[in-house]
């Protein structure tokens, strides 16, 4: 995390500035179909009068991949691009270059149409793609993890992609912890942080994921734990009830979805006052994004994007 003390920072920490992504839409990188998502025009309409000033990219080819026509979409509703979730399957060497490909792409058209803050790549495993973490995600035990030869394999394609990145777009590369995926538990997470290059890459922190991830609702132990490589912040809150229903049905992490494990802002156990807190005490300068993982037919994503967005004013109100 960058820790700089200047009037430019200080103007910037005095209103939050808050994203939002076309998944509290329905569009998820693993689960929407063309024919179920909404149309990304009237998702950045609806993020945009729902008073959210950022966007991230979602899957590529769901917005414009033309960087002028996409500059217009986003300039034009007062919107900047924050990012794109870039999924790899680390484990697999074999996938590291066709990632590498996958991110550039991404990244290249990132760079086209960035501007202040310069967006990141959001480098993730292939979630959803193993059937044992899928099935236990939630509830990983160490015996689920990585062998040392395969976590060596998975920091390497991490750095790899990441490099490739930075020398070609000049883009820096934040890394998304996540259920379903080999980086899920806080010393998961840790042990990534540990084995790769903190020059070349850092974390996103993910309340949601974490929360549900580590079993218990102290977001503010993984920040403090991860606070020198925290560059990027989610706040995604999580129903303390469906998690714990999930442990106790042995539902797959697609199951707990469709239950709404990841719930509004505010419904869940996230403490999203000492959240905000801890952000302004360490001086953090970026965006925070929103999201809520929301699939097709579990209700209004615009309306629930205003009630998430009401609530954070009514933290900044209430706790600044």
């Amino acid at each position: 995390m960058r820790i700089i003390v200047s009037e430019t920072v200080k103007e910037k920490m005095a209103t939050l500035r808050v994203g939002n992504a076309p998944c509290s839409w329905g569009t998820l990188e693993f689960t929407s179909t063309k024919s179920e998502q909404i149309g990304f025009g009237q998702m950045l309409d609806e993020l945009a009068a729902t008073g959210y000033t950022g966007t991230e990219l979602g899957d590529f080819g769901y917005m414009p991949t033309d960087p002028r026509t996409l500059s217009t979409e986003l300039s034009g509703r007062g919107l900047v691009m924050l990012g794109a979730f870039v999924p790899v399957a680390l484990k697999d060497a074999s996938a590291h270059e066709a990632g590498k490909r996958e991110a550039l792409k991404t990244a290249r058209l990132l760079a086209a149409v960035g501007r202040d803050p310069k967006p990141f790549l959001v480098l993730a495993d292939k979630n959803g793609s193993v059937p044992e973490r899928t099935e236990n995600a939630g509830r990983i035990t160490p015996a689920m993890g990585l062998s040392a030869s395969e976590w060596k394999t998975f920091a390497q394609g991490a750095n790899f992609i990441a490099k490739a990145v930075l020398d070609e777009t000049g883009l820096r590369t934040v890394f998304h912890h996540h259920c379903a995926g080999y980086v899920e538990t806080p010393d998961e997470i840790a042990h990534f942080l540990e084995i790769t290059d903190p020059q070349l890459i850092g974390l996103v922190f993910d309340t949601g994921h974490y929360v549900f991830g580590s079993g218990n609702c102290d977001a503010i132990a993984g920040l403090d734990r991860f606070k020198n490589r925290i560059w990027y912040v989610h706040l995604k809150d999580c129903s303390r009830e469906i998690a714990s229903e999930s442990r106790k049905q042995h539902w797959d992490y697609f199951e707990s979805l469709r239950h709404g494990v990841f719930c509004e802002l505010g419904k869940g156990c996230a403490d999203f006052p000492a959240v905000l807190r801890w952000l302004k005490q360490a001086q953090y300068d970026g965006y925070v994004l929103v999201e809520q993982d929301i699939l097709p037919g579990m209700g209004a994503p615009k309306d629930s994007a205003l009630r998430n967005r009401d609530y954070l004013r009514l933290i900044e109100k209430n706790y600044s």
